[in-house]
């Protein structure tokens, strides 16, 4: 959606969207969301819905957390300046209205928003989100995914309005806020107490916190600024976010009534379908693999990149992953609706021959020696991580990897991590590869997993270092909109052709709901759509 000047108008809160979450680097879908019993269902207001998710979130502090389950969490306790409807266009949410261009935006909030404590969410406290953000000094993942990197953000209270300005190019300025959640400005001096705690402008607040087993939100009756309007009248009382780590359990407790709804994305989702459970869907980049490029690692070199990649038959990799269930990938995690479609991947990956990929090591410098590839004197070997939340299916996938890469003379194994640890994995650099899919839905949110400064100054979690995906970026963003979309996938394209990201496999994120209305997207079920229903 090109960020034009001008109002959004109204539309009807069923119709509302949440944005794709950003930086849901290898940390799996998101929340399952269950209504709790079977037989007759409460009124809105009464209801308890339990949301079962697969780990537990770690970090909820709004400006600091980057995992999934986390994100989709926070969505319940803090609302955004506009949202996506689902036809893919912006409505309004805190902001009543605004307008832009590639350099600005001015947003006029609502009257009347305030925080869970009861204080107004003003201009000034948006104002100094951003700007928090913003500041480098802070070091929050956020800068450049909902707030651009260069952003300074005015607040004038008089007529309730927020002015941000950028020096560099930010094509997508509007679209970004949907990723802003919009913290009261006390809290922002101290983000770790908001780490099992919630001080926000959405319909719920956090009120207890028993990591690794449960989280309670209580629904703030107050609440009438949600997406086109949306109030707290018909939202359910409560939410328990309860901890379920096997999906086929979560699947049998659904079947059994025990549940009402759960995100089922592996085997077990046949049966719910042969049981003719009802189910919604978005498809998301579910397979990608991110090599570490910095320096002392073999997967600094291209070579060994694209060895890697077509020693890998990536279609078979995707069917054991997903259990055939999978479309090949044509994006880098860009999830819709996004502004920019097309394919950057079909074509640009190394075929598989593992001819080649030996040629094309030894053309490099690697020779095979006692059945093992080494160079200088060192032999080449890849750890690769992945997140255990993804289930066994994804487990099998990783183990057929390191199987074809060892076969071929490779010193690879795989190192499993869980969902709330994989971020800080990645940022202390000690891997070669990983399974990474990052899901976002501006080709501009990209830039700062695959550009720009490595942790912990920033997400380049790779240290990727690509010349044509610079230039091509850069080009794009002095675009405004959906004008850049080209570029833009030229750009992505460059990544692929030299296997810094390695997209194989798509799959629809499904939830299944006995009991429950909702709609989702990319982030998982839209708060202001869940409702409690007989059944």
């Amino acid at each position: 959606m090109p960020s034009t000047p001008g109002t959004e108008t109204k539309r009807s809160r069923a119709g509302t969207a949440r944005p794709a979450l950003a930086a849901a680097t290898a940390l799996g879908l998101v929340a399952a969301v269950a209504g709790c019993g079977g037989g007759q269902a409460a009124a809105g207001g009464a209801a308890t819905v339990v949301v079962a998710i697969a780990t537990d979130p770690g970090t909820l502090s709004p400006t600091t957390a980057l995992a999934s389950t986390a994100l989709a969490m926070n969505a319940f306790a803090y609302d955004t300046l506009v949202h996506l409807g689902a036809d893919g266009s912006l409505i309004p949410g805190v902001a009543e209205k605004w307008s832009s261009t590639s350099h600005s935006a001015r947003f006029t909030l609502r009257s009347g928003v305030t925080c869970q404590d009861g204080s107004a969410l003003t201009a000034t406290d948006v104002a100094a989100e951003y700007n928090h953000i913003a500041d480098p000094r802070n070091q929050s993942p956020m800068r450049g995914i909902s707030v651009p990197v260069t952003a300074v953000a005015k607040a004038d209270e008089a007529t309730r309005t927020v002015t941000v300005t950028t020096t560099k190019p930010a094509p997508f300025l509007v679209q970004m806020t949907r990723l802003l959640p919009l913290v009261c400005k006390e809290s922002l001096a101290k983000p770790a107490a908001l780490a099992k705690a919630t001080n926000g402008s959405g319909p719920y607040r956090l009120t207890e916190a028993v990591p690794g087993d449960h989280y309670t939100y209580v629904k703030r009756d107050d609440y009438s600024w949600g997406p086109g309007g949306a109030t707290a009248a018909d939202l359910p009382g409560k939410l328990l976010f309860k901890v379920v780590a096997n999906e086929s359990t979560a699947a049998n407790l659904l079947m059994a009534g025990q549940i009402n709804l759960t995100a089922v994305n592996g085997a077990d989702g046949e049966r719910l379908d042969a049981a003719r459970v009802p189910s919604r869907s978005i498809e998301m980049l579910f397979g990608q693999f991110l090599f570490n490029e910095a320096a002392g690692h073999p997967t600094a070199e291209t070579a060994v990149r694209k060895a890697l990649v077509a020693v890998l038959d990536l279609q078979q990799l995707g069917n054991v992953a997903i259990g055939g269930r999978g479309k090949p990938a044509t994006g880098i995690g860009e999830t819709g609706p996004t502004p920019c479609t097309g394919d950057s991947v079909t074509g640009n990956l190394p075929a598989h021959d593992p001819a080649q990929a030996a040629a094309a090591l030894t053309a490099a410098g690697w020779a095979k020696r006692d059945g093992t590839w080494t160079k200088d004197g060192r032999p080449l070997t890849v750890r690769l991580t992945y997140p255990t939340a993804q289930g066994p299916q994804v487990a099998a996938a990783i183990e057929l990897a390191v199987q074809r890469w060892t076969s071929f003379g490779v010193s690879a194994s795989a190192r499993p991590t869980d969902s709330a640890s994989t971020v800080s994995t990645l940022s202390g650099g000690d891997w070669e590869a990983a399974w990474a899919p990052i899901a976002v839905n501006l080709p501009d949110q990209l830039t700062q997993f695959y550009d720009g400064p490595p942790p912990p100054r920033g997400n380049n979690f790779g240290a990727v270092d690509n010349p044509d995906y610079r230039r091509l970026a850069a080009q794009a963003a002095a675009r405004p909109g959906a004008s850049g979309c080209a570029l833009w996938n030229a750009a992505d394209a460059a990544l692929v052709k030299r296997a810094d990201v390695v997209p194989f496999v798509n799959r629809p994120a499904r939830y299944y709901g006995k009991g429950v209305t909702f709609q989702v997207d990319g982030g998982g079920i839209v708060p202001s759509s869940l409702r409690r229903s007989a059944g």
